[in-house]
C-alpha cells in the first residue's frame, strides 16, 4: 500500500453516499470527477508502465466504464494502440459513462466484442468492468472477462477497485481480477486493505480527485490505516535507569516438543527492549529455550512467584492442551483476573479460552488470533472469519473485552473504540513461528509501560515493517521468523534517534 495514501478507509455506501455533495461543495460536476479518475489512472500507467503500447481496456456498463473510455481516449490520443472491449456491448450505457463512451467515439475509437487472443497480446490491461456496487457472485460475461484477463501474462491496472472483490469485506465474490496496480479515488475502500482483497489489489494509489476535503467532512471513517512510518518515536531513556525499569516479563509456554515458540518469544520481547524476561516452560523444555540465548530466565517450578514478578505476562506460544498446559493456564489466567494484570494471549491460550463455557472477559489483555483460533473463540468457520475480517475483529474485542490483533495480509487492531488497519507486512511473514515473534514484541511493549492498545498497534507495524525490510534485502522466500530479530532492534533505535533505517 503506498505511503502517499490517507490514514483512513471508507464503507463503499459511504463513498456513493456523499461523492456528490462532496463534488458539488468543491463546484466540480460528476463528469469532471470521471475525468479526473480516467486522467488518474492514465497518469499511474504512464508513470509505471511507460514502455506499454498495446493497451486493452475491459469496460463494463457503470461508471468504471466510464473511466474506462476516458482513459482510452487519453491512451489514443498519446499514441497508444487501443483496444476497448466491452463486457455487453449491446447494453446501452447511462449518464456520464454514456457521455465517455461518446467521448471516445468521437475520437475514431472503436468498441469490439470478447476476443481472447487480444486480451492475451495485449502490453497493459485496463480493468473498468465492475464497481464497489457488486455484492453478489460474479456472473459472466464478467467471469470469462476476469479469468482471460488473469491468464494473460500482461500487467493488470485496476480502476478504483480489482472487479469482483467486495469494496467493504475484500472478498472474492466468486472470482475477481488480480491486479498488479489499482488507483482507488475519492475514499480508499476498506476491502482493498486486508484479506483477499489485498491480495488482489497489489500496489495501490489514491486519487481524491480534488474533492478530499470536502469528502472528509462528510464521512466518518469506518478504520484508521497504520504502518511504521507513522509510528512516533520512543521516549528516551533515563541515564540511570536499570534493567527492572523496563519492565519484567514472564513468557508462559513451551510444551514438550515445542520449546521453539516461547524461545522466539521471550527473545522478540528482549529484542524489543524489555528489561528482563523469564520464561515459564515445561521441565522437558528447558535446555532448548535456554541453549544460546543465556538472557532468557528460564524456570518450571512456582509458578505463583514467577506470576508475582513479572509486570507483564505472555501466554500460548507452544503451550499445548494436555494437563500442564491446562493447569498452567487456568493458574496464569486467575493471577491476571485477580491482579489486572497486564498480558497477551496467544496460540493455545487461545484455543483454551474457546473451550471454556462462557467466554472468559479480560480486559487490559491483548489476543493475536490467527483466523483459525478467531474462528474457534467465536465458534464459527474460517469462512466466517475472513468473509468480514473488520467484524469479526470488532466482534472479538467485544465480546472478550480485549485489543484483538486478527492476523493475516492486513492485519486488523480492533478494541472497544478504534479499529486499525496495518498497511506494512508481505508473503515473507507467512510462516511458523512468525507470531510467537510477534507475541514477543507486542509483550516487552507493553513491559516497557506502553498500553495494550498501543503496543498492539506498534507491535503489529514493527513486526511487518521488519519483514518488509528483510524481503526487500533477501526476497520474500525462505526467511525465519528468528531473522527478524536485528531488523527489529534497528527499526527500534530508529524511533528512538528518530533517524532513517538503513540496512
Amino acid at each position: 500500500m503506498s505511503a502517499k495514501l490517507p490514514q483512513c478507509v471508507f464503507r463503499a455506501e459511504q463513498v456513493r453516499r456523499y461523492e456528490p455533495s462532496a463534488a458539488e461543495q468543491s463546484a466540480v460536476s460528476m463528469y469532471t470527477l470521471m475525468e479526473r479518475a480516467g486522467k488518474a489512472v492514465f497518469e499511474q500507467v504512464i508513470k509505471h508502465y511507460p514502455h506499454a503500447q498495446n493497451y486493452v481496456i475491459l469496460a463494463g456498463v457503470g461508471n468504471n466504464a466510464g473511466d474506462g473510455y476516458i482513459i482510452a481516449s487519453l491512451a489514443k490520443q498519446a499514441g497508444k494502440q487501443v483496444t476497448v472491449i466491452a463486457a455487453l456491448p449491446d447494453k446501452p450505457l447511462t449518464g456520464d459513462a454514456l457521455t465517455a463512451q461518446k467521448a471516445w467515439l468521437a475520437v475514431g475509437g472503436e468498441i469490439s466484442n470478447y476476443d481472447p487472443k487480444t486480451i492475451k497480446t495485449a502490453d497493459i490491461i485496463i480493468d473498468g468492468l465492475l464497481g464497489t456496487g457488486l455484492k453478489s457472485e460474479v456472473r459472466e460475461p464478467f467471469t470469462k472477462l476476469i479469468k482471460t484477463a488473469n491468464n494473460s501474462p500482461a500487467p493488470i491496472v485496476a480502476i478504483d477497485l480489482p472487479s469482483g472483490i467486495n469494496a467493504d469485506t475484500g472478498i472474492v465474490q466468486g472470482v475477481a481480477i488480480q491486479a498488479e496496480f489499482s488507483v482507488t479515488f475519492v475514499g480508499i475502500k476498506q476491502g482493498l486493505v486486508t484479506g483477499e482483497g489485498r491480495a488482489h489489489t497489489g500496489k495501490c494509489e489514491f486519487a481524491d480527485l480534488g474533492v478530499g476535503q470536502a469528502f472528509i467532512q462528510l464521512a466518518t471513517p469506518s478504520a484508521e490505516l497504520i504502518n511504521y512510518d507513522g509510528i512516533q518515536g520512543l521516549t528516551k531513556r533515563q541515564n540511570n535507569s536499570h534493567k527492572a525499569s523496563h519492565g519484567k516479563l514472564l513468557c508462559v509456554g513451551g510444551n514438550a516438543g515445542t520449546a521453539g515458540a516461547i524461545r522466539l518469544t521471550g527473545e522478540a520481547a528482549l529484542r524489543s527492549g524489555a528489561g528482563m524476561v523469564k520464561v515459564y516452560t515445561h521441565p522437558e523444555s528447558v535446555l532448548a529455550v535456554s541453549i544460546g540465548r543465556p538472557e532468557l530466565m528460564v524456570t518450571t517450578a512456582d509458578l505463583t512467584s514467577a506470576l508475582e514478578w513479572a509486570t507483564c505476562i505472555a501466554i500460548g506460544p507452544g503451550l499445548g492442551q494436555d494437563s500442564w498446559a491446562k493447569s498452567t493456564f487456568e493458574a496464569v489466567i486467575q493471577h491476571c483476573v485477580d491482579h489486572n494484570k497486564a498480558m497477551v494471549v496467544d496460540a493455545d491460550a487461545l484455543n483454551l479460552i474457546a473451550q471454556q463455557s462462557a467466554p472468559i472477559t479480560l480486559k487490559n489483555t491483548v489476543f493475536t488470533p490467527h483466523p483459525g483460533e478467531a474462528a474457534r473463540l467465536l465458534d464459527c468457520t474460517i469462512n466466517d472469519i475472513e468473509s468480514d475480517r473488520y467484524q469479526s475483529a470488532q466482534k472479538l474485542a467485544e465480546t472478550y473485552l480485549t485489543t484483538c490483533v486478527l492476523k493475516g495480509a492486513g492485519s486488523i487492531i480492533a478494541d472497544d473504540s478504534n479499529t486499525r488497519v496495518c498497511t506494512d507486512g508481505n508473503p515473507a511473514l507467512a510462516v511458523g513461528g512468525s507470531g510467537d515473534v510477534l507475541t514477543g514484541i507486542i509483550a516487552g511493549l507493553i513491559a516497557q509501560e506502553l498500553t495494550t492498545e498501543q503496543a498492539a498497534c506498534f507491535g503489529v507495524t514493527l513486526h511487518a515493517k521488519a519483514g518488509d525490510v528483510l524481503a526487500k534485502a533477501e526476497g520474500e522466500r525462505g526467511m525465519l521468523p528468528s531473522d527478524l530479530y536485528i531488523v527489529v532492534r534497528q527499526l527500534m533505535q530508529k524511533l528512538a534517534n528518530n533517524d532513517k533505517f538503513v540496512r
